[in-house]
């Protein structure tokens, strides 16, 4: 009876397990190949895709660069403004010490067509040639130096000071010197 198992075992009919095969990892290159082509097939779609859809939004591929729009241009235009002149040339000194000597013509500007503006500046002509004369006497030279910064400054304080102090119903759009005097007194 030992023979007959000994005959079977032989055979691989006993119930014993197969030795196994050779090479083992042979299934691993299959399925690298596998997610290879599965990533490749992906990275072709989404670039297709993209592709189409920037053709669709470019209006079918015929523009490459941005266009610019057929419409009119837009160009900024600087309005023309009234002039009040009336006020004459201011001279005051500052308050340094030794004082510096402040020679100004202011011109001030107002909408074209504001004859209520016109008629107001026109009567206060006394009020505005004070109102300057106290502006400047308040100021050291320094605040006052002709650089853009600095008269751009006072030129914009003026404004908004005659627009909330000193006018009633006229609105100042901006205000000039012609003139414009600073040295120092000797």
């Amino acid at each position: 009876m030992a023979d007959e198992e000994d005959v079977l075992e032989e055979d691989g009919e006993g119930g014993a397990e197969a030795p196994p095969k050779k090479g083992g990892g042979g299934g691993i290159v299959p399925k690298l190949l596998k997610f290879v082509a599965i990533g490749l097939g992906a990275l072709i779609f989404i670039v297709t895709v993209v592709v189409i859809t920037f053709n669709i939004m470019n209006g079918g591929g015929k523009q490459a660069q941005a266009s610019i729009p057929q419409t009119e241009s837009y160009v900024a235009v600087k309005p023309i403004y009234a002039a009040y002149d009336g006020i004459g040339e201011v001279s005051v000194l500052t308050k340094d010490s030794p004082p510096f000597n402040v020679a100004v013509t202011p011109v001030l500007q107002y909408d074209l067509n504001d004859n209520a503006t016109q008629t107001e500046l026109i009567a206060r002509k006394v009020e505005l040639q004070d109102f300057i004369r106290r502006y400047f006497s308040n100021k050291y030279a320094e605040e006052l130096q002709t650089s853009p910064t600095q008269e751009f400054h006072v030129k914009n304080e003026i404004k908004e000071l005659l627009n909330t102090t000193v006018l009633d119903k006229a609105r100042v759009r901006s205000v000039l010197f012609p003139q414009f005097r600073l040295y120092q007194m000797e």
